[in-house]
């Protein structure tokens, strides 16, 4: 059945499949909702969005996508609190950020109305798929990608803008071991590290790889000049604790100006921690770790909210940090998740309602 609202047109499923899902296993990314939004831009204009049963799309060989790599995401999540209400965190800075992305890879920008309305259209109708227990939420990924074809090395025509979604359940990463990189880099100044491309990501793979064979889990980006400076943890923003000092790196043309980085920045600043926004050397963290007064390392990022460092090498040395009791890690996570599971007050106007009735 095909209905129109609000200007976006609904095409609802036969038959729900959420029956199959095992909402006590959910494993990341591998279960997706009944729906997905879509919307094209052909001849210069986004057309209207469109809600769809969730399904495979269909492309010509010479789709720009494959050849150019013209796409960027989002990822964001939505939440259940215990009377059943749906909230997002933050969403508009998801929404301007994708534009940022689109912009920097002359792709063209999306309104934001047919982002948050095609958004929430979503949620109403998927709103049963958002899981209840405790830290679990509905993992939503927008992204935009070349949909033109043609083999020749120039922006693309007409692009795609589709909207999918993921239940998953609490993300735990356990100890994690990093590796300092000495000779990759994720990004370099003028490029694109700080929008949320896909080929940024598939540049990792390899150097990650390299890591993960040595013994490791993720690893510390450092910059493209001299590998003097940390910058970013896998695919999150890093803090690092030195006393009771929290400090992370500025935000750049290397380094993503991430929407839960700018969250622990200012419940810090609430709770009275000293912050410093600065550039860390490797040679600093090393040192502090020697000293004794390196206390935390963590990584901030949507999936995970926060991701505690136990180990990280360099130059073929472990280093460990110690285990805390009230980490700052612990107590930024916490506050951050209270306000969006709304079980606490939130003060910075974060928490954003979605009414799925």
């Amino acid at each position: 059945m095909q209905t129109v609202s609000n200007s976006i047109i609904v095409e609802k499923v036969k038959t729900s499949k959420i029956d199959k899902v095992d909402f006590k296993n959910l494993s990341f990314g591998k279960y997706f909702t009944d729906h997905m939004m879509v919307c094209d831009y052909k001849n210069g204009a986004w057309e209207i969005p469109k809600i769809v049963p969730y399904q495979p799309i269909t492309l010509d060989p010479s789709a720009k996508i494959f050849h150019y790599g013209q796409s960027v995401f989002e990822g964001m999540k939505a939440y259940k609190d215990a009377d059943k209400n749906v909230w997002l965190f933050r969403p508009l800075e998801n929404q301007k950020r994708i534009n940022i992305s689109s912009k920097r890879l002359a792709m063209p920008e999306l309104p934001e109305h047919y982002f948050m309305d095609g958004l929430k259209a979503l949620l109403k109708l998927d709103h049963k798929w958002i899981p209840e227990s405790e830290g679990s939420s509905l993992y939503i990924r927008p992204f935009v990608f070349a949909s033109g074809n043609g083999f020749h090395a120039s922006p693309s025509d007409e692009y795609k803008f589709i909207i999918a979604c993921s239940p998953s359940d609490s993300y735990f990463a356990g100890k994690v071991r990093v590796l300092i990189e000495e000779k990759y880099s994720r990004s370099a100044d003028g490029g694109v590290g700080f929008a949320k491309a896909g080929g940024n990501y598939a540049g990792q793979f390899y150097p990650t790889q390299l890591a993960v064979e040595k013994g490791y889990n993720q690893v510390i980006w450092t910059d493209d000049h001299h590998h003097e400076y940390i910058e970013e943890a896998g695919a999150m923003n890093i803090f690092v604790r030195i006393n009771d000092t929290l400090i992370t790196s500025p935000t750049s043309d290397r380094i993503l100006d991430g929407i839960t980085r700018k969250s622990i920045l200012d419940i810090a600043k609430d709770e009275n921690i000293d912050i410093e926004v600065r550039k860390i050397t490797v040679k600093e963290v090393v040192e502090a770790s020697n000293n004794g007064s390196l206390k935390e390392m963590f990584g901030a990022g949507t999936a995970a909210v926060v991701s505690p460092i136990a180990t990280f090498g360099y130059q073929n040395k472990d280093y460990d940090l110690p285990e805390l009791d009230n980490s700052y890690a612990s107590r930024l996570k916490k506050r951050i998740t209270d306000i969006q599971y709304n079980r606490a007050e939130d003060k910075f106007g974060w928490r954003y309602a979605v009414d799925v009735n």
